[in-house]
C-alpha cells in the first residue's frame, strides 16, 4: 500500500525538473542515498515525461506527482504511471477525479475547515502546506489534537529542511515530510548527483533517529 511505503520512507523529495531525462540519474542518486520515493511536480513542462520515465526505469519507487492542480494533470499523472498525487490545496473536483482513477491523493490543508472538507472526501493523509508559514510544528500539534481519532496525519511541506525535519518527524501526527532541499535547483542545474546522494544519506540517517 502506497501510504505504508510513504510512512516507512518518512521523507519525500519534492522535485521540479526542467529536463525529463535528468530523472534517471536523480533517482539513482536518491536510491544510492537510501530513498526509493520521489514526488515529481507539475511545476515544469517536463513533469509528465519525467514521471513516465521514472515509472519505467524505477518500478520499485513509490512515485508521486506533485503540484497537481487541474483535472488534466491528475489524469496525466495516472496515465504516466504515478502511484500517488499531491496538491498544495484542496479542490474537490480534483480529489474526486483522482478517486475515480483509483489514484491515492493527498490534498493540501492548513485550517480545521479544510481538514473537515478533506475527511468528508475520505482523505486522511494530508499535505500541510505551507508548513513553515502556517505555524510549523506548533500548528500541526493544534490541528492534530481534535482530529487524531479520525485518522488524520500530515505531510508537512514548505519550510521543512534538514535542520528541523527531526522535530516534525518526532510528532505522531506527521507521517512523512516533504522537502525540496534534497533536490535543490542549484544541484539539479549543476547535475550534482553526488551532492543529492550525500544530502539524501544525511536526511535518511536523521529520519531513522526520529523514529
Amino acid at each position: 500500500m502506497i501510504v505504508e511505503r510513504i510512512e516507512k520512507s518518512r521523507i519525500i523529495p519534492v522535485i521540479a525538473l526542467d529536463t525529463a531525462a535528468d530523472v534517471v540519474p536523480l533517482c539513482e542518486a536518491l536510491q544510492a542515498g537510501g530513498l526509493e520515493v520521489a514526488e515529481i511536480t507539475f511545476r515544469t513542462l517536463a513533469a509528465r515525461e519525467a514521471i513516465r520515465i521514472a515509472a519505467d526505469k524505477f518500478p520499485d519507487f513509490a512515485l508521486g506527482a506533485g503540484t497537481v492542480t487541474t483535472i488534466d494533470e491528475v489524469e496525466a499523472a495516472k496515465e504516466a504511471g504515478a502511484q500517488f498525487a499531491v496538491a498544495p490545496g484542496l479542490n474537490p473536483k480534483i480529489v474526486r477525479r483522482a478517486q475515480e482513477l483509483d489514484l491515492p491523493f493527498f490534498p493540501g490543508v492548513m485550517t480545521p475547515s479544510e481538514i473537515e472538507a478533506a475527511l468528508d472526501m475520505d482523505c486522511q493523509l494530508l499535505k500541510f502546506f505551507p508548513a513553515g508559514a502556517a505555524g510549523g510544528l506548533n500548528m500541526i500539534k493544534s490541528l492534530y489534537a481534535p482530529y487524531a481519532h479520525r485518522g488524520v496525519r500530515f505531510i508537512p511541506t514548505g519550510g521543512v529542511a534538514l535542520e528541523n525535519m527531526t522535530e516534525y518527524l518526532s510528532h505522531p501526527g506527521v507521517a512523512a515530510i516533504g522537502g525540496s532541499w534534497l533536490v535543490d535547483k542549484k544541484l539539479l542545474k549543476a547535475k550534482d548527483w553526488v551532492g543529492v546522494m550525500r544530502l539524501t544519506q544525511e536526511a535518511v540517517e536523521r529520519g531513522k533517529k526520529s523514529r
